[in-house]
């Protein structure tokens, strides 16, 4: 009888141990869900992020909507969400209400026509200077084409965001400008900037890349025109600002820096002070790590090095 006694002490602890063990490596997996709102502009990118770290971590759960920077920004200060996406430089009031910020990719925004419209052909080998783009759509003093002098005319009908988002601050501050001072019909979020521009012959506005761009093939919307950026201001789109055709061929030159900032930024995630949320901060490392690899298949531009390892030092 004592034999057997010992013989099930000695299972009983051989058992216990073993489901300890067990319990042990399971408290390492991360666990828990993660919320976050804001840019349009981020949201894809997001997405797929989000997507690859729950098939890594299959206890997490991430949920993510998008309505605007402006939104983003107002549900992370309030406490609705662990994290915002955000598409605009923070402004020193939202710093002092707590925004915590770290860069993830950089994309741009880029002024759109409607594919269709006469003098699309035209604007590809013109372009138009920083002080024309100011005058259609910051004081409207050119509201026809005929008044550039091009060959085909018409009136031009301007499309605005009408949410609070980072497009179109940037977009403005292209101009020198802020949201409020850009004109045209107001319009909630990129999808339906995009939407308006391709259903009007006449339309003009601005996107996100990714929202003027097929990012699976690269190459620009149907429907929609980009209108090119003369930077040297000698009236004609040179070698080196041709950069429109190709997505790549955009995010090429973003990356090496020939491209104006703005309209090209750094999309941030936002946090209510530095994130203390293990769940949190080992989402954000991974998006500045492995997650790289899928920035620009996806349509943005990966940040350089330094500026990874200098936005991974946050974390620590």
């Amino acid at each position: 009888m004592k034999t057997y006694s010992v013989i099930f002490l000695v299972f009983a602890i051989v058992v216990t141990g073993c489901g300890n063990k067990k319990k042990e490596e399971k408290s390492d997996q991360l666990r828990g869900n993660i919320s976050i709102s804001g840019a349009f502009a981020l949201y894809p990118m997001a997405q797929k992020w989000a997507e690859e770290f729950m098939k890594e971590n299959p206890d997490v759960r991430i949920d993510i909507s998008a309505g605007g920077a402006g939104k983003g920004m107002t549900d992370v200060l309030n406490g609705m969400v662990d994290m915002a996406m955000f598409s605009r430089s923070v402004s020193p009031e939202e710093e002092s209400n707590g925004a915590w910020k770290i860069a993830v990719a950089k994309d741009v925004v880029l002024p759109t026509i409607n594919a269709k419209n006469p003098v699309y052909t035209e604007l590809v080998t013109r372009g138009l200077t920083k002080e024309e783009f100011e005058k259609i759509y910051m004081t409207q003093e050119i509201n026809n084409w005929n008044q550039l002098k091009l060959k085909g005319s018409g009136a031009i009908n301007l499309f605005t965001r009408s949410d609070a988002c980072g497009a179109a601050e940037m977009w403005a501050k292209f101009m020198g400008g802020e949201q409020a001072d850009l004109k045209g019909v107001g319009v909630f979020g990129d999808p339906g900037i995009a939407d308006a521009v391709k259903n009007d012959i006449k339309g003009v506005g601005f996107n996100n890349i990714i929202y003027a761009y097929d990012f699976k093939t690269g190459k620009v919307q149907d429907g929609i025109g980009i209108i090119p950026i003369d930077m040297n201001g000698n009236g004609k789109i040179d070698k080196e600002e041709n950069l429109y055709s190709d997505m790549k061929l955009l995010t090429g030159a973003i990356r090496e820096g020939k491209f104006p900032e703005p309209p090209a930024r750094p999309l941030y995630f936002i946090c209510k002070g530095k994130p203390d949320n293990q769940l949190v901060v080992a989402f954000l490392r991974f998006i500045l790590t492995k997650g790289q690899q899928w920035v620009e298949e996806s349509g943005y531009v990966q940040l350089p090095d330094a500026m990874i390892e200098a936005e991974l030092k946050k974390l620590d």
